[in-house]
């Protein structure tokens, strides 16, 4: 914080400092003119870093969710968990991304994302999809999270409906999360 305090400091009076050289050399006209480029420049940079900002502080509009490819994705649902308090680290998987996230009571989620035409992860229902390889119950997530742009079928939603530790985020929950909604209340 305190060398970007600096930073703001020293350009704020090289910037005063540059307007008196232009006054003194150029007299009042040439101080206005520098006043209004100087006006121009920074109404151009605040409108052009806005967007960035707002991205980076994890508010997305439908249309920028819509044109995010599959690592957009993962970062902008990064962004968005962090927004809404969780700490979040990736998990590194060669074949899907995924993000685990913890929050400030210590719960833990784990984000899948679905590719449109792929099956859910842990789709798979058989008798053994409560237990671990030798049959102990699993240590997973307390909360997953399934997240697809497009929409889930029925099916899709009646495999969620079937576990509670399950929820699927579609494009308009997606949307609406984006635009400000915090997750639990989606």
């Amino acid at each position: 914080m305190l060398p970007a305090l600096v930073a703001l400091v020293a350009l704020v009076c090289a910037a005063v400092a540059a307007l008196a050289a232009v006054y003194r050399a150029l007299g009042i006209g040439g101080l206005v003119v520098a006043m209004g480029l100087l006006t121009v420049m920074g109404a151009t940079g605040w409108r052009r870093h806005r967007p960035v900002a707002r991205r980076r502080l994890g508010y997305y509009k439908p249309e920028e969710i819509a044109e995010l490819d599959t690592r957009g994705l993962v970062l902008a649902v990064s962004r968005m968990l962090r927004r809404d308090g969780w700490r979040v680290l990736p998990m590194p998987e060669a074949d899907r991304p995924r993000l685990c996230a913890r929050d400030a009571r210590g719960r833990r989620l784990e984000v899948a994302f679905r590719p449109v035409a792929e099956p859910l992860p842990d789709e798979d229902t058989s008798a053994s999809a409560g237990a671990g390889a030798e049959g102990r119950p699993r240590s997973g997530p307390h909360w997953r999270l399934v997240v697809h742009r497009g929409s889930f079928s029925g099916r899709d939603a009646h495999w969620a409906r079937r576990r509670d530790d399950i929820r699927l985020i579609d494009g308009p929950l997606l949307e609406r999360w984006g635009s400000g909604t915090p997750l639990r209340e989606l």
